[in-house]
Parts: structure tokens; sequence; C-alpha cells
């Protein structure tokens, strides 16, 4: 990501019209958008620290309602890996990324020089503090009505990671004997920034499951599961 200057960063006026939150008080957004090395350097504004220590709570009451709702039959300690998954700072970095939230953050000279903008630990920091800022302003009702849909675009991925199909599937087929499930590619397509790759697994030579995905990684995933439900495993 190419360096950004005072001039380059998007105002919180702007932000709040782009994802289309109504702020009545705008100034406890653009706290959530300080860091404090911008505070370092401008002394007279606030950072967001304790806005993130806030919004930290209640994404994890948020986050542990909708995977209780949304998965009825998931037993108490899948629930505890989903919910753990969803507030990792990795993937509340990744949920920033997608609403272009690093162009808004507020940082200092040096921490913006190198890179501060799109930095994990930034973005998922940035990202709960705008949650705790939204709480503070409108209510948990509004956080909900923010939060559920980004979560259940990343339900898909982060029930692969959890429920890890490739490693069920490699101790099934040891199990009976079948040797290592193997992962071939078998086409792509998209633009180049937007491939989309179809893999294909095969058990003892035989192919037992397709899947397409933005990697190969969630591709060989979606082929695993595929193959475990058409073996009769799951």
């Amino acid at each position: 990501m190419a360096n950004f200057n005072a001039r380059d960063v998007e105002p919180a006026s702007d932000l709040s019209r782009r994802l289309g939150l109504s702020f009545s008080n705008l100034a406890l957004l653009t706290r959530a958008l300080t860091h404090r090395s911008y505070v370092n350097e401008y002394p007279a504004v606030e950072d967001n620290e304790r806005l993130e220590f806030l919004g930290d709570a209640v994404l994890d009451f948020i986050v542990g309602a909708w995977v209780y709702n949304r998965f009825p039959e998931m037993p108490e300690g899948e629930l505890t890996k989903m919910r753990s998954a969803l507030v990792r700072n990795e993937q509340l970095a990744k949920f920033a990324r997608k609403l272009d939230l690093g162009r808004a953050l507020r940082l200092g000279r040096g921490e913006s020089s190198s890179g501060g903008h799109d930095r994990d630990n930034l973005l998922g920091s940035a990202f709960e503090a705008l949650v705790g800022a939204l709480y503070l302003d409108a209510g948990l009702g509004a956080v909900n009505s923010f939060v559920n849909p980004i979560l259940e675009d990343a339900r898909e991925i982060i029930l692969s990671e959890i429920h890890d199909p490739k490693s069920q599937l490699q101790e099934w087929t040891q199990s009976q004997k079948l040797g290592s499930p193997h992962y071939h590619v078998v086409s792509t397509s998209g633009p180049d920034h937007a491939v989309i790759f179809v893999m294909v697994v095969e058990v003892a030579g035989v192919a037992k499951g397709h899947g397409a995905g933005p990697s190969k990684s969630y591709a060989e995933h979606a082929a695993a599961q595929d193959a475990l439900k058409n073996l009769g495993v799951i």
C-alpha cells in the first residue's frame, strides 16, 4: 500500500457516509480512528485505545450471540472455537480491509510512512475501536446491524478453518488404508486479481470431491468437504 499523508486520510464524516453509519457524535468516530502515534504529534487529541477496549468486550458478546443463534446444534466447544476465530486480531484486520478502514486511520508520520495503514494489529484495533464508538453513539442494536452481515460473509471460511475437512479426510483415508488424498487444480477462471481455483481431490486414484474458491487453500478445503460428503463420512 502506498504511503499516506494527512490530506490522503479519509475524514470520519466521509467514512460514516460510506459505511452507512449515522453517527450523531462524529468525534467518537474520529477518536476510534486515531492511533496513539498521531497523539504523540498532536497531543490535544485522544487516541482510540479506550474505545478499542470497549469494542473488544462488545464484539465478544455480539459474536458469541451470533454464533449461538446461527448454529443452534453446534456444541459448546465448537461455539468457542468459532467465536475465537472471528474475534482474533488477524480476522478483525480482514474485516477492516473489507471496509477499507485503513485509509481513514489517523497515524503519526513515522507509523504512516512504515505502512501502518495496512498493518494487521492497527487495523484489528481500529475495527474494535469503531465498534466501541458505534456502541456508545447508537447502542447495541446498531452494532448488531453493522457487525452481523460482516460475520455472515465470513461464515463459510471460518467454518472450514474450524472443522478442517482436509485433516478429517486424511484421517479417514488412512484409517481405511487408502493412503493420503491428492489435490489437483483442474481449472482457473477470472482476472489476475480475482482468480477462482477449481480443485479436485482424489482418494486411491479416484476423484471424490470438487471445490472452488479464491485461493488454492480454500478450494482444497471445499474439495475435502465435498469428498467427506460423497464418501458418507459426514
